[in-house]
């Protein structure tokens, strides 16, 4: 078996050396892949991983990137015009299986071109993953080559892609304020504007969950004894939670044929404010209407305090420092008491 191996097609020199496993093309390493499986494969991996939209990115930034490297250092060739470069680059790809691309209208003044691009191993790959649109690393590869090439940042437009059933894919080029690095900024800032949205959802899901369970645990209405309900008023509460409180109440005392309704305070945040005296009184008032009377029991010093300071005329509710002595009163007041 021979070991090492050299030839030349269309001028460019192809090379094997067995023994040490390289393969050389225009004298530097490079390697060989089947396009339908093994690089099928890598590209699948990574849309798998990071998601179609991001691996777009990816390739079009891996090919613009690339691209820049190949234009720069042709660019630097001295006695090499523009379109010459084009061309040897173009026929020096085309030796390496990558298809054959035409440079069309290439313009020095306007740095504009177009360019077609016919069965490349990118329209390959995209042939055998079944895809209705093509890839965007070569288009994306040239505008990096061009860019390296004018001096200029060049960008692309995809007219059509091979993929739709068109002969070759038509792709042009012109100098655009578009770069690759603002393009993973914006990525960027919609992944994070997306996750923001999400989690802003997520919370309001959890907030409106956790309000419905407050509506179900505060304030529950207790039948204790016949003709008393107690109600104990737990926390702080805001306009909203003292209406549904206030509702929640009155339509519930005549369900339980209440004579006696005991509002147990013990349970009021500490921070107790106006508004909180008033929907104490509001609740009596109101249930006092249905003919159902009032006892407060559990009143802290900091809520007798503000009681005493308020406008709010509390004399006619009966008072009582713990819920034992409200529901004592409740009942000695039909003549009953607990043996």
């Amino acid at each position: 078996m021979e070991i090492k191996s050299k030839t030349n097609i269309g001028g460019l020199e192809f090379e094997w050396d067995l023994e040490k496993g390289n393969f050389l093309f225009e004298g530097e390493d490079a390697v060989l892949f089947w396009i339908s499986s093994a690089m099928r494969t890598f590209f699948d991996t990574i849309e798998e991983i990071s998601g179609e939209e991001a691996s777009n990115l990816v390739f079009e930034t891996t090919g613009f990137r690339q691209g820049l490297v190949v234009g720069q250092y042709f660019e630097k060739i001295k006695d090499v015009s523009i379109a010459q470069a084009a061309e040897l680059i173009t026929n020096t790809y085309a030796s390496a299986g990558w298809g054959r691309t035409t440079i069309k209208n290439l313009d020095f003044e306007s740095k504009t071109l177009t360019a077609h691009i016919q069965d490349s191993w990118e329209y390959k790959i995209n042939l055998a993953q079944e895809k209705k649109q093509g890839g965007n690393y070569l288009p994306a590869h040239y505008a990096g080559i061009f860019t390296g090439l004018f001096g200029t940042n060049i960008w692309y437009k995809v007219v059509q892609h091979q993929l739709e059933g068109h002969k070759y894919s038509v792709i042009e080029y012109f100098p655009s304020d578009v770069t690759i690095t603002n393009n993973i900024h914006q990525l960027a800032r919609k992944k994070e504007a997306e996750e923001i949205l999400r989690l802003e959802a997520l919370v309001e899901e959890k907030t409106s969950e956790l309000k419905e369970l407050v509506k179900e645990l505060s304030s529950p209405i207790i039948p204790v004894l016949e003709g008393i309900v107690v109600v104990p008023l737990l926390g702080k509460y805001d306009e909203e939670r003292s209406e549904e409180l206030v509702v929640k109440t009155l339509n519930n005392l005549p369900a339980h044929k209440a004579n006696y309704l005991v509002l147990d305070l013990t349970g009021l945040d500490k921070d107790i404010s106006e508004h909180t005296v008033s929907l104490i009184e509001k609740i009596g008032s109101a249930a006092s209407l249905i003919g159902t009377d009032t006892i407060l029991v559990g009143i802290s010093a900091e809520l007798g305090m503000i009681i005493s300071q308020s406008t709010i005329n509390f004399s006619r509710f009966d008072c009582f420092q713990t819920l034992q002595h409200g529901i004592y009163f409740a009942l000695g007041q039909h003549g009953r008491k607990i043996i």
